[in-house]
């Protein structure tokens, strides 16, 4: 079974190599919930990493109804990806109602290749979950990552195990969101092909000085915290799916 980090430095995305992880989902943006990371940072994990990397193409925080310069902001930034040696993408897009925007994806689905995508957690807004099913493996992406429509997939086993059966070998179910090695197990009997984590803990800052009221992100994390992925929890996480 394929454990994914969610990465946001390369400190993380050395960790997971390290640990044992077989795919990293490169992100910026980590107050937003993933954004496309910068050309520097891509470029400097693709030259110390060797596991497949799949990076975020999202212009920005918020939903996920783009108009016409977000969605070309997304190609521009594929082509990026492409360029600096990205083994796949990470995008969605849906209309207004909340269904998955078949049309626009299918067409950034196929701009990516021979990239291949998958469709992130914009499917957990969405208001029928197999009917998203459906609706993704017609875009053509070759994995839906989800947490099963509820804040953490270990509330959403049964609904996880639904959407692999109906997947049938189409498309790869990958379960994220409050993902860790103590219900990995539990998860991979649900019968989810992949796991998504960020195996996260906090260091101080290196920084000493901070004035009191100010924040640039206004809410945790903030500045005075450093997040990254822990090498001890991605080694646990590899072992108790191999068990």
């Amino acid at each position: 079974m394929t454990i994914e980090i969610c990465a946001y430095s390369l400190e993380s995305c050395i960790n997971a190599q390290a640990g044992g992880a077989g795919r990293i989902e490169l992100c910026g943006g980590l107050g937003e919930g993933g954004t496309t990371p910068s050309a520097g940072l891509i470029e400097i994990v693709r030259k110390h990493v060797d596991i497949p990397i799949y990076v975020m193409i999202r212009p920005r925080g918020g939903d996920f109804v783009y108009d016409f310069f977000e969605e070309e902001i997304m190609r521009k930034d594929i082509d990026l990806a492409k360029k600096l040696g990205a083994n796949g993408v990470v995008l969605g897009i849906l209309t207004p109602d909340g269904n998955v925007d078949v049309a626009r994806t299918k067409a950034l689905v196929d701009y990516a290749a021979p990239l291949k995508v998958t469709f992130h957690r914009a499917f957990d807004l969405t208001p029928d979950p197999m009917k998203a099913l459906k609706d993704v493996i017609a875009t053509g992406a070759e994995r839906i990552l989800t947490s099963g429509q509820k804040p953490s997939a270990i509330q959403a086993t049964e609904l996880l195990g639904k959407l692999a059966k109906e997947a049938d070998g189409k498309i790869e179910i990958m379960a994220g969101g409050g993902v860790n090695h103590n219900n990995a197990a539990e998860l991979k009997t649900a019968g989810v092909h992949s796991l998504h984590m960020t195996a996260k803990k906090f260091r101080p800052a290196r920084q000493k000085f901070f004035p009191e009221g100010i924040s640039m992100a206004g809410e945790i994390p903030d500045e005075k915290s450093v997040m990254y992925s822990d090498l001890g929890l991605i080694e646990a996480m590899v072992q108790a799916v191999a068990e």
